[in-house]
């Protein structure tokens, strides 16, 4: 058996809960509708985040590797929510945008594609459990 993980999350008030993940501290909270204080981000996107991390730390691992440093280098998902309860994320859009002069679309490519199949954990559960799409943007430097 793989290494195990343990997150916990201790009620502080009304809809605030502090959770502890990696030794870390992060308050979360609900908003105000549903008897939140706004005091913190909503559970939910933080499935969005772990996504962005995953993938954009194996992506630019990649690209140190094959000596491609963007300037620089942004991930951002998309998740769409169902309307009916219990509301969850049906869809995902990963936009990998890259900043810099020349920056080689093929190795960019790669760099996704292996992060997206071969890497990625939190991206192969979240496949099997939605739509999961993406696309590589690059900007100029300015």
């Amino acid at each position: 058996m793989g290494k195990t993980d343990i997150v916990t999350a201790e009620w502080q008030d009304n809809m605030v809960f502090e959770t502890t993940v990696d030794g870390h501290k992060v308050i979360i909270d609900s908003d105000p509708s549903f008897g939140g204080q706004n005091k913190g981000p909503k559970p939910k996107p933080f499935m969005l985040a772990a996504l962005a991390g995953c993938t954009a730390m194996d992506v630019i691992s990649m690209l140190r590797k094959m000596r491609v440093v963007p300037e620089r280098f942004l991930v951002k998902v998309d998740g769409s929510l169902t309307e009916e309860h219990p509301k969850h994320y049906n869809k995902i859009h990963v936009t990998y945008e890259f900043t810099g002069d020349d920056l080689p679309m093929s190795k960019l490519k790669r760099a996704v594609e292996l992060s997206e199949n071969s890497y990625c954990g939190v991206m192969h559960v979240y496949r099997k459990a939605l739509e999961l799409t993406s696309e590589i943007v690059i900007k100029p430097k300015t």
